[in-house]
């Protein structure tokens, strides 16, 4: 049925997330969030701040293997970054060419890359020369910056440079983040190359996985804000019981308990309702939530209502005051 993987993304599955996805089950690795390479050789730091699973043998605590993404126009400092994160021994290393971020795109990152295969080549290139070949070697990009026409060039340039597997998301950096992803033009440039292909890209359901698959002609699917809208969604692909919200509601709990351990109040209240607003998509009970706490912005306040809602069932003695 092929694998089923978690999407790098940024704002939105850091760790914290990655660790409570992943706990649920049925992922079989998924990317960190980006770490962004300049004119510099990064800080340990840097990575295990970024990727803290690093500490765990590269896996999450329930021991779902986690790769490393590097965002970077410079071949030189991409592959002196690649070189030092290796020696952490991540579960692979991927390379950033999709993200359509303005800050991004305006400091030529990400998908501001496609439309130059010939630098999307020396980068790739020059990192796959420090990356041991027993270390799986991943790059992601979109279907180019305004429209498709480089899509086959870009792939072609990659797989020449090296990497061991592409994905691909099937929309353009003009597209963002609009429905509908062009699973079909995914299967064009799978046609043109090689290396095996994973799709990425507006996969909500087990029918949306199921079409992607059927139109972009790759087994293996990557799933990204599809993931945090239905948590249980790769298990429900793999034709697996679950139980719908009721068992949700612990990792919510989970999920609250964390960001209140690591983020100020303030900020709190926000983190948990941006995943509500993805989860209420398919659980009614997410949205009655998201509405009771939406005009909240004390987390105290919030930590009073979630337990009258019953997601949580106590109150850590850190948090009382």
């Amino acid at each position: 049925m092929g694998r089923i993987l978690l999407a790098p993304m940024e704002g939105l599955a850091d760790p914290l997330m990655r660790q409570v996805l992943t706990a649920l089950g049925g992922y079989d690795w998924g990317i960190c969030e980006f770490i962004r390479v300049t004119e510099s050789v990064l800080p340990t730091r840097t990575f295990l701040r970024t990727c803290p699973e690093l500490l765990n043998d590269s896996k999450t605590a329930c021991g779902t293997p986690m790769r490393v993404q590097l965002l970077g126009s410079d071949p030189h400092f991409m592959a002196a970054n690649a070189e030092r994160l290796v020696k952490h021994r991540p579960a692979g290393v991927d390379l950033n060419f999709g993200c359509p971020a303005p800050t991004v795109f305006r400091h030529r990152g990400g998908s501001a890359l496609l439309g130059e295969p010939e630098v999307l080549h020396a980068i790739v290139s020059a990192v796959r020369a420090v990356v041991p070949v027993d270390l799986p070697f991943t790059a992601k990009m979109r279907l180019g910056i305004n429209d498709d026409s480089l899509a086959v060039a870009c792939a072609q340039a990659i797989e020449a440079a090296g990497a061991d597997e592409l994905i691909v998301h099937g929309r353009t950096k003009v597209d963002g983040y609009k429905p509908p992803a062009r699973w079909h033009l995914i299967d064009r440039v799978r046609s043109a190359v090689n290396i095996p292909l994973i799709a990425n890209g507006e996969v909500w359901t087990v029918e949306d996985f199921r079409n992607c698959q059927q139109l972009s002609g790759c087994a293996d699917i990557m799933l990204g804000r599809g993931a945090l809208a239905d948590p249980l969604l790769p298990r429900k692909v793999r034709g697996e019981a679950t139980g719908g919200w009721a068992e949700l509601v612990p990792a919510v709990a989970t999920y609250w308990f964390g960001v209140r351990e690591r983020v100020l109040p303030e900020h709190a209240g926000g983190r948990l309702k941006q995943w509500l607003m993805l989860l209420r998509r398919h659980y009614p009970a997410a949205e009655q939530l998201y509405q009771q706490l939406r005009p909240v912005k004390a987390a105290a306040e919030m930590d009073r209502l979630l337990l009258q809602a019953g997601i949580i069932d106590r109150l850590p003695s850190a948090f009382k005051a």
